[in-house]
């Protein structure tokens, strides 16, 4: 009996495999029964396949629970586990480990979706059952091909012999809190997008494209939304105390990649509110909702495949041909459907006037596709430059700067512009009366911070622009809440209170544009108000930094199990009129065993009152003399980035709390099972394409043309290494 244990045990791998491989068989009949069921209006055979997803969840929840218990049980027969962990590796880290490599990361993929598929079809069960079919056939295609990834190319819980006494472990970069929650929100991110996908393409497969599917794409958007968005800018708080370059965001193709699908789900959740109110924006809100999900597996595709040199991606794989086949499955697919029901997606009006939200709406989304393609251009570029030339270039920062850079700062000013404006139409004077305000307040805090020294015109412009959009929006809230205090007689915190809570919607995104003016406002100082320097220091000499000494005091050494640690005492004091206590970092090098040659960076940081400066120190190296080399900066505003990550988050929960009021709901005996039929409208695309977007997009892609041309010229934004690519591959 004693026995009985570790041999259960040892077999749990092997049921993982079996629970993989029934999942993909599980998965395509859940696909065959969703469709079948259709066609023949047979409602037992959806109900099947709705029962087929939730037992590919528990299979895949089998599957997730063998692996968690071979990274915790230490059980190196499996090549993940000896590959991924060490015996004494810290118990958050093999947590970690789960999603760490190749295989894992896809079984976390795959799982997560198990579980979010079972959750969306029973929501959508009862709501929207008519869709149900095409979006159980949709989500369980998705799950079959990962399934394929898993079972085909990248197994798991391969089997290893002979079996090693410990592990090789991960790099000492991953030894940190961050791998916690970058890493598994951005696959969540990137997961979550296929429950809008699947309700878009049941809606254009069924032909039931009013505006009910814009609701109930809605908040399975937002949760996308926000999660992406939490794993990007997560990441970048992780790069910033981790890599030691003094930065948050380096433009590295794989923050590209995740980037995209989070502008095209921006653009989709402003939008949607113009098609709910006026029915206008069809075409745009299908296309956004079908591009985000693309962009996911392109994310997916550019990590796993290591067809772009990142930081942050695996090797080359062999699951990168299947993905790029999925993805252009996805494309052809998405394209198809939405020609086939362009009469339908036609708008039901125009625009009424310039000056309205819907314009305001319209131009946010040209702004959002014009950044999303400059980024996705300056991602490929790289790949077509070798492939075409065969010579090598790395598209760096500044040319995301510069192209970037101005079509931000024009969604900046459409935000505040769009806050003041009304639906339908605003009168021009009207208009000019709720800006004003907070212009003469952006003008004065501009000058404020030119008073203090900024002295860059892209800087002060930024500013102006965050602090507009900040003053508009808190003074439609003032103007709101006053109102209602005024007409209700209550008292001033429960007309807010009350005024907030019955309009979420509106106000939970007001409470988003704030957050984002503080994430903007972090970003415009931490970029162009930075100061830093490089310097080699013996104990006792000093580093005089901006308003700010450093002064080196010695390092100490130290083994902690199998790791060493080397660490730099340096004191820091501010001079003039921020003078007080002397503050203490201490950066670090960490060698862990069988990575002496990579080790681990451990940045000191810390957070000055008021001015909210950033004191970066890292440990760049050292001497046997006893001198240390140091990279230190001074970064203002970066504690805003984090506070409007939270200020984001907050109004994202507060934007998904469920509604108290009851709807009406359909029950799946009640509603038919539609079949619709449309021909395909090429002609109709351009003419649906011509009036609303036309102009605009043609104009707007000129200029990212020309912008581009310039930016890719500059000696800053691109590099060529002059190696052709044979070479470069001999070498």
């Amino acid at each position: 009996m004693a026995l009985a244990a570790p041999a259960a045990a040892a077999l749990l791998p092997s049921l993982g495999r079996l629970g993989v491989l029934l999942a993909l068989v599980v998965s395509v009949y859940a696909i065959l029964a969703a469709i079948l069921g259709q066609l023949r209006q047979r409602p037992a055979l959806v109900a099947s396949a709705r029962n087929a997803v939730y037992v590919v969840a528990a299979l895949l929840t089998l599957a997730a629970g063998a692996l968690f218990y071979a990274l915790f049980a230490h059980d190196f027969s499996v090549k993940y586990v000896a590959e991924q962990t060490t015996r004494d590796m810290p118990w958050f880290i093999r947590l970690a480990a789960f999603y760490s490599g190749q295989s894992g990361s896809l079984l976390f993929w795959a799982w997560t979706l198990a579980l979010w598929s079972a959750a969306a079809i029973a929501w959508a069960w009862r709501r929207h059952a008519a869709l149900v079919p095409y979006v159980t056939a949709t989500l369980a295609a998705t799950q079959a091909f990962f399934a394929y990834l898993l079972a085909a190319f990248a197994d798991p819980f391969e089997r290893l012999s002979p079996v090693p006494a410990d592990g090789r472990g991960l790099n000492p970069l991953l030894y940190d809190s961050g791998m916690l929650v970058h890493p598994p929100l951005q696959l969540l991110g990137y997961m979550a997008s296929s429950v809008p996908f699947a309700i878009v393409v049941a809606a254009l497969a069924t032909g039931r494209l009013d505006a009910v599917w814009v609701a109930a794409v809605r908040r399975w958007m937002l949760a996308a939304w926000a999660v992406l968005g939490a794993g990007l800018l997560l990441g970048g708080w992780w790069a910033y105390h981790t890599l030691g370059w003094g930065g948050v965001w380096g433009w590295d193709p794989v923050e590209n990649v995740g980037l995209l699908p989070w502008l095209t789900m921006t653009a989709y959740l402003h939008s949607a509110m113009v098609q709910e109110r006026r029915g206008l924006l069809k075409l745009w809100n299908v296309s956004l909702v079908l591009a985000s999900f693309a962009l996911s597996i392109f994310g997916t595709l550019v990590v796993r495949s290591g067809i772009l040199s990142s930081v942050h991606s695996f090797a080359q794989s062999p699951i990168g041909p299947a993905l790029f086949v999925f993805l252009a499955l996805v494309a052809f697919v998405s394209i198809a459907l939405i020609v086939w029901r362009l009469r339908q997606l036609r708008d039901d009006g125009a625009v009424d006037a310039l000056f309205s939200r819907e314009t305001a709406f319209l131009l946010n989304n040209l702004i959002l596709a014009a950044v999303a393609l400059a980024t996705l251009w300056g991602t490929i570029y790289p790949l077509i430059s070798e492939s075409v030339r065969g010579v090598k270039v790395a598209v760096g920062p500044p040319f995301y700067q510069q192209v970037n850079g101005p079509l931000l700062f024009a969604m900046l000013l459409l935000l505040a512009a769009a806050t003041a404006l009304s639906w339908r139409r605003t009168s021009v004077p009207r208009f000019l009366r709720s800006l004003a305000g907070p212009a003469v307040l952006a003008i004065l805090v501009a000058a404020g911070t030119f008073a203090l020294g900024a002295r860059s015109l892209t800087a002060q412009l930024g500013v102006v622009a965050s602090v507009l959009v900040a003053g508009v929006t808190l003074a439609e809230v003032g103007r709101a809440t006053w109102l209602r205090h005024r007409s209700a007689h209550e008292a001033l915190p429960r007309a807010f209170s009350r005024l907030v809570w019955r309009a979420r919607r509106r106000y939970g995104g007001y409470l988003v544009h704030l957050g984002i003016v503080l994430i903007g406002l972090g970003a415009i100082g931490s970029t162009w108000f930075q100061i830093g320097h490089e310097a080699t220091l013996a104990p006792g000499e000093q580093l005089r930094l901006g308003q700010y000494t450093f002064t080196y005091l010695g390092k100490t050494e130290r083994q902690e199990g199998t790791v060493r640690t080397v660490q730099a005492a340096v004191g820091v004091a501010a001079q003039g009129p921020l003078a007080g206590d002397t503050v203490l970092l201490a950066p670090a090098k960490r060698f862990h065993r069988g990575w002496e040659k990579q080790p681990g960076t451990q940045v000191a940081i810390h957070t000055t009152l008021p001015r909210l400066d950033d004191l970066y120190l890292v440990l760049a190296g050292w001497e046997d003399d006893g001198r240390a080399h140091f990279q230190a900066f001074v970064n203002p505003l970066v504690s805003l980035i984090w506070a409007g990550l939270a200020l984001v988050m907050g109004a994202a929960v507060f934007l998904l709390w469920p509604e108290t009021r009851r709807v009406a709901i359909t029950t799946a005996r009640e509603a038919p099972i539609a079949r619709h039929r449309s021909r395909p409208d090429l002609a109709g695309a351009v003419r649906a394409l011509g009036r609303p977007v036309g102009i605009p997009l043609a104009a707007g892609v000129a200029g990212f043309v020309v912008v581009g041309a310039f930016a890719l010229t500059q000696t800053g934004g691109l590099r060529v290494s002059g190696i052709p690519a044979a070479s470069a591959a001999s070498a």
